[in-house]
C-alpha cells in the first residue's frame, strides 16, 4: 500500500475545553480551545487533508472544535454529527467508520480521547521509515487536545482493521495567545 494511493482517515481530538457546572456532554471550548481549534483548521489546509467527509461527535466541544476548524479550510465539507462518537471505544469508532462510502478518499473524525489515541495505536501497523516511527512515538506518549493523526488506509473503510493501516502524520497545532 503506498500512502499516495490509499484512503486516509484524519483523527482530531476536540481542542480544549472550559469546565463550567454543566453536564460532560455540554462542555463547551476554553479560551484555549478557542485558539487551537482554528489553528487545527489551518494544519488540515496547509498539509492538504481536505476532507471528504467529516464524522463529528454530538458533544458541544467536538461540534465547536469542527466549526472553528472548518472555518480555515477555504471549501464547505459535509459533516455529519454521530452521537456514537461521543465516548466511544476504538471498535465502536471502527464501526462507524465501516459505514462510510467507499468514495470518500480522505474522512475527519473529530472525537475524544481515549478512543481517538487508542484507534490510531490499534490501526497503526509497524512504522516504513524514521517520519513514521517519530509519528508513532509522539502519539503513544500523549495525544492533547487539538492533536492530529492521519493514517494511510489500504482498501475500503468497511475493511480497516487493527495493524491494517500506515501513521503517516501526527501533529499538535497550537493557536497563538491574543
Amino acid at each position: 500500500m503506498s500512502a499516495e494511493s490509499a484512503a486516509r482517515l484524519v483523527l482530531l481530538r476536540h481542542a480544549k475545553s472550559a469546565w463550567p457546572d454543566v453536564a460532560d456532554h455540554e462542555r463547551p471550548l476554553g479560551p484555549r480551545g478557542l485558539r487551537d481549534a482554528p489553528a487545527a483548521g489551518r494544519w488540515l489546509r496547509d498539509a492538504g487533508c481536505l476532507p471528504a467527509l467529516v464524522v463529528c461527535s454530538t458533544a458541544r466541544r467536538t461540534r465547536e472544535t469542527w466549526a472553528l476548524a472548518a472555518g480555515e479550510l477555504g471549501a464547505a465539507v459535509p459533516v455529519r454529527f454521530d452521537e456514537r462518537v461521543y465516548a466511544a471505544e476504538p471498535e465502536e469508532l471502527l464501526a462507524v467508520v465501516a459505514e462510510v462510502p467507499d468514495e470518500v478518499r480522505t474522512l475527519l473524525l473529530v472525537g475524544h480521547n481515549p478512543g481517538l489515541e487508542e484507534l490510531a495505536a490499534a490501526l497503526a501497523r509497524e512504522a516504513v521509515d524514521a517520519a513514521e516511527a517519530a509519528a508513532m512515538e509522539r502519539l503513544t506518549e500523549k495525544f492533547p487536545t487539538s492533536a492530529i493523526a492521519v493514517l494511510a488506509c489500504p482498501g475500503p473503510w468497511r475493511e480497516l482493521a487493527p495493524g491494517s493501516a500506515r501513521l503517516t502524520g501526527f501533529a499538535v497545532p497550537r493557536g497563538a495567545a491574543r
